[in-house]
């Protein structure tokens, strides 16, 4: 019966000691920010990864997604990627109470109720009819938030554009989220798998045209993928409505906030 609790402190202790390195890493990352204006040091290994990346999603990740979108009516797609983002919804709040965003964080947690219990846990979506409009934070963000510089860009292998901030961002979300920690703690392994893999193949599928697009009309689909990244995350740093960027409550680290970007992207599907 004590096993439980002393696993999630040990989940908690191992979140922190994450975010912390994180944090250390990312904003010593920043201080090479001004000497690059696309930010790519390790552009040749970067190509390299990109190029293997691109072979597993021509062989595996695009047939998948196009047999998702042939087989599946539209009502379905949109139902299914309702009810991932429902999934994501603790880690959203996580992060909007972490920025101080307390009314995101308000809007975040009545989503999550209405949509789990109305909209079927999370396959439909009433709560934005309802005028709460969904939004995505995660750790990487906070961090930019906190004024921690995205360092470096960089092309993770499986995972793709990414750079040390939000690489580890990702791990720290990954290790908060409660189904995770649930599914790990209980032996259920296999449905963290299964969400992972549903969750790229629909991601792949959402945005479909987009990526054929940049793929079959950009001179160098790279850069293209690279500047893309680099202006949404920006955009999502900055909530697509001015400078938040502030300094963390518990840290006292002197680090340089990444440039406020005024870019608004949009979806594509």
């Amino acid at each position: 019966m004590m096993t439980k609790p002393v696993k999630t402190k040990r989940w908690l202790k191992n979140i922190t000691g994450i975010a912390a390195i994180g944090v250390i890493l990312a904003g010593c990352a920043s201080q090479q920010q001004n000497a690059d204006d696309v930010n790519d040091p390790i552009e040749g290994l970067n190509r390299v990864v990109f190029g293997f990346n691109t072979v597993l999603d021509v062989w595996f990740l695009r047939p998948a997604a196009t047999l998702y979108r042939g087989l599946l009516p539209p009502p379905v797609q949109d139902g299914i990627h309702n009810m991932l983002a429902n999934l994501s919804a603790p880690v959203v709040l996580l992060n909007d109470v972490l920025q101080g965003e307390g009314a995101r964080a308000g809007t975040t947690a009545a989503r999550f109720a209405i949509n789990s219990t109305v909209g079927v846990l999370g396959f439909g979506d009433p709560a934005s009819s309802m005028g709460y409009k969904k939004h995505d934070e995660d750790f990487g963000q906070t961090l930019g938030v906190w004024g921690v510089g995205e360092g470096p860009y960089i092309v993770l292998p499986i995972f793709g554009p990414s750079n040390p901030r939000d690489a580890v961002g990702r791990v720290v979300d990954y290790f908060a989220d409660p189904l995770n920690m649930w599914a790990r703690n209980t032996d259920r392994d296999g449905i963290t798998i299964g969400r992972g893999v549903l969750t790229a193949v629909d991601t792949r599928a959402y945005y479909y045209d987009a990526i054929e697009d940049i793929r079959n009309n950009s001179l160098d689909p790279y850069a293209s993928f690279r500047s893309l990244y680099r202006q949404r995350r920006e955009a999502a740093i900055q909530n697509n409505d001015g400078p938040k960027v502030q300094n963390s409550p518990e840290l006292s680290y002197d680090f340089e906030a990444p440039s406020p970007g005024d870019e608004e992207l949009t979806e594509a599907r």
